[in-house]
């Protein structure tokens, strides 16, 4: 697994939202995207991890950051996650991880003794035009708002 680091041009991608509406990276030029990989929608560490997100909309909002959370997950799952969480920013469904691949995040995992591939919870924040500004890959999921804000508020 080689994740991309800060300074890279982010990859370029389409991906279907919740509605099964095309997003595309560069439909936020002029902004900064947080674009979050979590591994499935509705499981108790991605439920942590987005609402503390949703909870920190405005803080981010105020820094030009808008938020896409990337998952494997079917676009049919999305729509139930945000519904059940009250999230206020787009989920994107990338289920043959083209696009997990391309940043990096897609690669082996190890859990209860066994060995596969999935996909690994890591943030990244692009800037205004395009780059990779930072990566977030040393978080826990209660606190991944935290970590992000903080950055975002020494780097001003």
């Amino acid at each position: 697994m080689n994740t991309l680091t800060a300074g890279t041009p982010a990859p370029a991608f389409t991906l279907p939202n919740q509605d099964g509406d095309a997003v595309s990276l560069s439909d936020f030029k002029g902004k900064k995207v947080l674009a979050y990989f979590y591994p499935k929608a509705m499981t108790p560490g991605c439920t942590v991890q987005a609402c503390g997100l949703r909870d920190s909309k405005a803080d981010l909002d105020a820094h030009n950051v808008v938020v896409l959370g990337i998952s494997i997950d079917p676009v049919k799952r999305l729509p139930k996650f945000i519904e059940r969480d009250n999230l206020n920013f787009t989920l994107l469904s990338d289920e043959d991880h083209a696009v997990a691949e391309q940043f990096g995040v897609w690669g082996e995992k190890k859990f209860m003794g066994k060995v596969y591939d999935g996909l690994h919870r890591i943030s990244f924040l692009i800037d205004e035009n395009g780059v990779i500004e930072h990566v977030f890959n040393k978080f826990k999921t209660k606190d991944h708002h935290e970590v992000v804000m903080n950055y975002l508020q020494a780097a001003q």
